[in-house]
């Protein structure tokens, strides 16, 4: 999983200590202090803003991870806005074979601008659905609408494609944690991926060079260059080139096969997420043809 243990805030330094606790806990010490330490100081140049086509604009920063605010194709502007971003981003790990629906949340989000700078800070006041079976992801709805956002912060959310992406699609990752934004292909599809407990189904991985994701980069919005529109979840890849652990992920072909590549980055679809939804654009697992991962 591609989650970091620590925060890039100035408060960095006090945040490392508590770093270390949570990396035992759930053993992803991805990232170092020093990269952090050199991230913090970073902001992207007009170069690579002009290079990758795609900015900021409703990119967000979690505490250990990267987010967007976002939207369906069917929100109405005085809806709650939602945030996604990965289910291994939550405080604990969801279980692999189950999910977490409509929880109480007061997680906090920092929003930034085109630009990568901070515009302020967004509240959750539910976790509306979040797993890390079959995909990996977490949409989180706030204490704002659409309309309240727009008119404080001049912002507009990103929309979740209602489409599967296809091979050779242009794309960017953006990453709100390390201010930064990939810019690569979707090299192919992988029928499973395994880590550890977890299974991803249809997969994707990316073209390299260019989308080698690095602890933080997780929950990231996969954008699609074209028509900008979130068309999956940045989540994973393979670190040491071990099999099928935790942060080495390995995939399974149709037949079986069992591949593992070290430095291989892989996200997760997530436009299965419109045939769960009822007529008022809440998450209903029940629906025909729904196929997320229901809670045991």
């Amino acid at each position: 999983m591609k989650r970091t243990p620590f925060a890039f805030t100035t408060a960095l330094a006090a945040l490392l200590l508590t770093a270390a606790t949570e990396a035992e806990s759930f053993a992803l010490p991805v990232g170092t202090p020093e990269e952090a330490q050199e991230a913090a100081k970073q902001s992207p140049t007009w170069d690579e803003l002009d290079a990758a086509g795609v900015d900021f604009t409703s990119i967000v920063a979690l505490s250990n991870c990267s987010g967007s605010l976002v939207r369906f194709s069917t929100s109405k502007t005085d809806d709650y806005a939602m945030v996604l971003t990965n289910g291994h981003c939550l405080s604990g790990f969801v279980a692999a074979g189950t999910a977490i629906v409509d929880q109480a949340s007061s997680r906090t989000f920092t929003l930034l601008d085109a630009n990568a700078r901070s515009l302020g800070i967004l509240r959750a006041q539910r976790m509306l659905y979040a797993t890390m079976t079959g995909s990996d992801f977490a949409i989180y709805r706030l204490t704002q609408t659409y309309a309240q956002l727009a008119s404080r912060y001049r912002v507009a959310p990103l929309v979740i494609s209602q489409n599967r992406p296809t091979e050779g699609t242009a794309i960017r990752i953006a990453s709100g944690f390390w201010k930064k934004i990939y810019s690569c292909s979707i090299d192919r599809f992988v029928p499973e991926l395994r880590e550890a407990t977890w299974t991803f189904r249809d997969s994707i991985r990316f073209t390299q060079p260019g989308c080698e994701t690095i602890g933080g980069t997780s929950g990231s919005p996969i954008i699609d260059f074209e028509s900008r529109a979130v068309i999956g979840i940045n989540n994973t890849g393979n670190e040491s080139g071990a099999s099928c652990t935790m942060n080495n992920p390995c995939e399974v072909d149709a037949t079986g096969k069992i591949t593992a590549t070290k430095g291989a980055a892989y996200g997760q679809q997530i436009y299965q997420i419109y045939a769960c939804l009822d007529s008022a654009n809440n998450f209903d697992l029940n629906r025909t043809g729904c196929t997320l991962q229901k809670p045991k």
